[in-house]
């Protein structure tokens, strides 16, 4: 059996009071399950981080791939100073989740969540029941909600 890599890391503090009011915003705007979600986006934000403090020395065309690929994912990125300067929102603001609510397609960010669990949402006519799929730009306006 292959053990499989975490999608995040704990927090090296856990009782941090200031960190765990800061996530129950979080959890609360975005309507999160649980703040796992959050430490995997922080995860993800890192990956992006490092990444592109290994393509410093690289060249242009590796770079502007890198910069086309987070472009696509909606995160707006032009240099390398952009991209250290993402933070774990700018995920967060890209889950299927939170554009299903934002784009009033439910009532509320936990309603959101629900009707992508329970398969009423479709992204460009297929269904995708992963609250925290990261919905490229082009896909944007293609989200939909099944009728009854």
């Amino acid at each position: 059996m292959i053990r499989k890599k975490n999608k995040f890391s704990w927090p090296r503090k856990l009782y941090d009071k200031t960190r765990i009011s800061d996530e129950n915003k979080l959890v609360e705007e975005y309507g999160l399950k649980n703040k796992k979600e959050i430490w995997k986006a922080e995860a993800k934000v890192k990956y992006f981080r490092n990444r592109a403090k290994l393509l410093i020395n690289a060249d242009s065309e590796e770079k502007n791939k890198f910069f086309a690929r987070l472009n696509e994912l909606g995160l707006p990125v032009k240099a390398i100073a952009d991209v250290l300067a993402l933070n774990k929102e700018d995920i967060l603001k890209r889950r299927l989740a939170t554009i299903v609510w934002k784009r009033q397609l439910a009532h509320t960010a936990k309603h959101a969540r629900q009707m992508i669990v329970h398969r009423k949402v479709l992204v460009n006519h297929c269904v995708i029941d992963v609250p925290s799929y990261l919905v490229p730009v082009s896909d944007e306006h293609s989200i939909i909600a099944k009728k009854a």
